[in-house]
């Protein structure tokens, strides 16, 4: 736009200045000839005259342009404003649906999970419960099978303590026997002569 106004500016200033320089020129009459009559007038003026209509027209009809195209623009921008708005608006509200979706979730899986441990904490304290009864359950079953085993233990050691009574006890020592005290020894002289025997001992060596 800029460059094809100053063109038309650049042109506008040759013409003028073509017109300056050559003025007597443009201002000689001469004869016209208008269909219906005959005038003489200067027809290079005439000419310069229906040029600057022209280029008015011209320039009118730029600026009549120019402006329909910025109030069309502006038409366009208007819109664009309202399509962005609302696009925004738009884009905001699933911003809000989705929070709400999202917090609706989050909602209900916290419900979830605190029934869930409620569920749970339930069935840990049953089972609790259940294995506290059984453990009471065994301990007296234990206590009474250790009852009735000590029982047993104590029938039977009342029954074994008499006989192991008499087998630890120490045995009585018998009294003293009447045993006749033995002769005393004969010498052996007498043993040999009483057994008929030669005493080698009381006879004397002869020398050979």
């Amino acid at each position: 736009m800029r460059l094809r106004s100053l063109l038309l500016v650049l042109a506008t200033a040759l013409v003028v200045v073509f017109a300056l320089l050559n003025w007597p020129a443009f201002t000689r009459p001469t004869p016209v000839d208008l269909v219906w009559t005959t005038a003489s007038v200067p027809l290079p003026l005439v000419m310069l005259g229906l040029l600057t209509l022209a280029v008015l027209g011209f320039l009118v009809a730029g600026a009549a342009r120019e402006a329909h195209h910025r109030r069309v623009a502006r038409d366009q921008s208007r819109v664009l404003q309202s399509q962005r708005e609302l696009a925004e608006r738009a884009e905001a509200s699933r911003f809000t649906d989705l929070r709400q979706v999202l917090d609706t979730h989050l909602r209900e899986s916290r419900q979830r999970e605190s029934s869930a441990s409620s569920s749970l904490d339930q069935a840990l304290a049953r089972t609790q419960r259940e294995q506290r009864t059984q453990l009471e359950q065994l301990h007296r079953a234990l206590t009474a099978r250790m009852g009735e085993m000590e029982a047993r233990l104590d029938a039977r050691l009342a029954r074994v303590e008499p006989a192991l009574a008499a087998t630890l006890r120490p045995p009585q020592e018998p009294p003293p026997l009447a045993v006749p005290l033995p002769s005393p020894v004969a010498a052996p002289a007498d043993l040999h002569r009483r057994l008929g025997e030669p005493d080698y001992r009381s006879e004397p060596v002869r020398p050979a």
